[in-house]
């Protein structure tokens, strides 16, 4: 098969069904409104009409559209980003009220430019949303900020309910995959945040199909297990466009069934493994206890209230 056969043909496990009800299409014209930028968008991920048709659930890109790395497997542009938006928080938090969310995902281009990488814009987001929405559930998704341990500590002030960090790939083929980023300093990242805030649940993310052996995955559970990292998804890389990394081969869902019995046993808290997991997949649901019992105080709350629904028709 040539590359631009394998590049058109995908397997049959791979085909989504897309969901494009009132849900939808009223989401995607407030993301529109509010000037907003959400990955599930950016990054062409296949869960898009799942989690926004179905699971209320979002993942929001803030600190801009252009990221300053150009790694070789996403299609989020790269540039010269613009100038900082003080006004993002609010409109984020805004959306979350009107949308009803449950739980919401922060994440970010890398702005390598700003000397802490965006962790006080994060921060706020962090905090806006929660003024505004109580009860919803924040998983907070960065980028290493260069290593900057104090703008990890500006970020974890904001006490999200997740950190997600994402190694994307195994140790060998991360010069490859990730522009400007480094295995170990992603690892070190992800135990830091366990030494400042011990209950957070840590999560972390990798990509198969780019060339990797069984054993590396295995080896990079490993790593991710020895920096206390709780949870791991594991999901097929897709190539964006022809300018990105090819896809070496398309791993057979029972596979991925396989890696997820292996991480389970090796000790991770939580596991999602599938063709099309990405990172924010199903994360309403890997939440601690703690978080879960708020946001089902709140949210009951909130759908009980009287005239008080959730309008997309604008």
């Amino acid at each position: 098969m040539s590359k631009q056969e394998e590049y058109i043909r995908k397997p049959e496990w791979l085909k989504i069904k897309l969901n494009t009800n009132k849900s939808y299409t009223g989401l995607k014209k407030l993301m529109r409104d509010k000037k907003l930028n959400t990955v599930c968008e950016e990054a062409r991920c296949p869960n898009i009409h799942e989690c926004w048709s179905e699971r209320k659930t979002a993942t929001f890109m803030i600190l801009g559209d252009t990221c300053t790395r150009g790694c070789r497997f996403c299609a989020v542009k790269t540039g010269l980003p613009n100038e900082l938006d003080w006004g993002e928080p609010e409109r984020v938090a805004d959306s979350v009220e009107i949308m009803g969310l449950k739980h919401v995902v922060v994440t970010a281009v890398a702005r390598d430019d700003l000397n802490d990488g965006g962790a006080a814009v994060f921060a706020e987001t962090v905090r806006a949303i929660r003024r505004k929405n109580p009860g919803c559930t924040i998983e907070i998704l960065p980028s290493d900020m260069k290593g900057d341990y104090e703008s990890l500590h500006t970020l974890m002030d904001s006490e999200p309910d997740i950190f997600n960090h994402n190694i994307e790939t195994v140790r060998r083929l991360t010069k490859r995959v990730r522009a400007r980023a480094m295995y170990d300093r992603s690892l070190t990242l992800l135990q830091r945040v366990k030494e400042i805030a011990p209950n957070t649940p840590t999560k972390s993310s990798i990509m198969v199909g780019l060339g990797e052996e069984k054993e590396e995955i295995v080896q990079a559970m490993d790593d991710l297990l020895a920096h206390d990292v709780d949870i791991m998804t594991i999901g097929q890389y897709l190539q964006p466009t022809k300018k990105h990394l090819n896809v070496e081969r398309y791993y057979h869902p029972d596979e991925f069934a396989e890696l997820k019995k292996i991480a389970l046993e090796k000790g991770f808290r939580h596991c999602e493994a599938g063709p099309l997991v990405r990172s924010s997949y199903h994360a309403d649901e890997q939440v601690n206890q703690a978080s879960a019992q708020r946001r089902i105080k709140y949210m009951k709350g909130y759908e009980n209230q009287e005239n008080k629904t959730v309008d997309f028709t604008f």
